[in-house]
């Protein structure tokens, strides 16, 4: 098989796909609700809801706090508890609604059938209407990142979308969950594509797909010959190599159509590409033709040492405890969970912790994968170096927070890190090389907001 992939940098940690050819359970409703006003990128939601009100399934809870913001809807029917603060993957305490569960009941506006709608069958989808849809119905980026799927199609004037790219790369070790729904609904999906497609007014559509999912990528290639053979879109699906992280959206755009995504703040509707991932796709496909707001997502469980891991249809606002138990309880001994996998995801505080808009794992590492390593002098092996897939100098951004020279990291580019971890998972000294640039880069794009908020005034 002919595959792809991107030309800077990369790793190949174990894969650990332990739940592969896990079919997908859904998650028993959880007794009580928690639900983060700050599910994605940009300005939290604004509350709609007072203590004791009534809600159902699909029922708004809180609205977008601004353009960068999205909106967010009940996953159960009950009761508002109250309105207060909650611990989330961060470790902090945000704003957050708390709902009693009574129930399952939805709002009738949700088409609940099984039908397989057909953008063709809607002469009503304007691309306009379809934005405006998936901006109502809350839908994020569902890869982790979180950002309003709606922006993405709305493009700056300075740029003009050519392709849709479909990152189901899922690269990162341990996580099945894109894979099972790619395996699941395959249809709805490429219906989700060709809605991306329209609303983007592209006709050009590409699939990315690492070489470890051979069946997926014959299922969606056999699928996409029998849906647009006699379209006028045009869409493949791109083998890609396995090699971490190749589903980084600039990763991904410079293996799929071999176009290198500038620093920020290009992104890469600047070459071309709008990029969404595979569960997005599904999400619109749901909010535009079930008119279904994003309340739930696919979700894997999973950990070495954990009885029972699986992969579920989870109501969002559900306790990761819930999950755990679900797949036989916390192992014995020394465990670190984290919301996402072992390269990007954040280790929990709690796990009280709800899953949200961008939880695709809940993954345990046991015994001494839990146990971070003796950090050592650096040896200037340059590894990290070779290993980073945006060309940076990790062991500098990292020497240059550790010691607050906020000015010479910006100057060397920190805001352009994807914090993907391969430089921290090559360093043979184990040093917390992402851990110091990941607060490097949140303190110089703050610097950089406040630069430009003085600038206007």
């Amino acid at each position: 098989m002919n595959s792809k992939t991107f030309r800077i940098g990369g790793i190949h940690p174990e894969e650990n796909k332990l739940t592969h050819e896990v079919a997908t359970q859904v998650a028993p409703l959880p007794k009580q609700a928690i639900f983060p006003l700050s599910q994605h990128i940009g300005a939290p939601a604004k509350p709609v809801v007072q203590k004791g009100d009534k809600v159902k399934v699909g029922t708004l809870l809180a609205e977008a706090g601004g353009f960068v913001s999205a909106p967010i809807y009940s996953s159960v029917s009950g009761t508002v508890f109250k309105i207060d603060t909650a611990i989330d993957a961060t470790g902090y305490r945000k704003p957050s609604i708390i709902i009693n569960v009574e129930g399952d009941e939805w709002e009738e506006s949700i088409d609940r059938s099984d039908k397989l709608e057909k953008v063709a069958d809607h002469p009503e989808l304007t691309p306009e209407e379809i934005v405006e849809r998936i901006k109502v119905a809350g839908v994020t980026g569902m890869g982790g990142a979180g950002f309003p799927t709606f922006i993405k199609l709305c493009p700056p004037p300075t740029a003009k979308a050519e392709c849709v790219i479909i990152n189901a790369v899922e690269c990162e070790p341990y996580i099945t969950a894109d894979y099972r729904l790619m395996m699941e609904h395959a249809d709805e999906i490429l219906v989700g594509l060709e809605l991306l497609m329209k609303a983007a007014k592209v006709t050009r559509g590409y699939i990315g797909i690492e070489t470890n999912k051979p069946a997926a990528i014959d299922l969606l290639t056999q699928k996409c010959a029998e849906v647009f053979s006699a379209s006028t879109y045009n869409v493949e699906v791109v083998p890609l190599k396995q090699r971490y992280p190749q589903g980084g959206e600039k990763q991904l755009v410079d293996a799929v159509i071999r176009r290198q995504v500038p620093a920020p703040p290009a992104i890469p509707v600047n070459v071309g590409a709008i990029v969404q991932n595979v569960g997005t796709a599904y999400a619109v496909y749901e909010a535009v033709m079930k008119r279904k707001p994003l309340f739930e997502r696919y979700t894997t469980v999973t950990g070495k040492r954990l009885a029972k891991p699986g992969n579920f249809l989870v109501r969002m606002g559900t306790p990761m405890q819930d999950l755990i138990e679900l797949c036989g309880g916390m192992p014995e001994g020394d465990n670190k969970v984290l919301a996402g996998g072992p390269m990007m995801g954040k280790a929990l505080t709690s796990t009280e912790v709800p899953v949200c808009k961008g939880t695709n794992s809940v993954t345990i590492l046991s015994g001494d994968d839990a146990v971070r390593k003796e950090p050592q002098p650096c040896i200037r092996c340059a590894k990290c170096v070779g290993a980073c897939p945006m060309g940076l100098e990790p062991y500098l951004l990292a020497k240059l927070s550790a010691f607050k020279q906020w000015e010479r990291a910006e100057k060397e580019d920190v805001v352009s890190c994807i914090e993907c971890g391969s430089c921290q998972f090559t360093c043979p000294a184990h040093r917390p090389l992402l851990d110091n640039i990941r607060q490097g880069k949140s303190t110089v794009m703050g610097i950089i907001r406040a630069r430009a908020a003085a600038a206007k005034k």
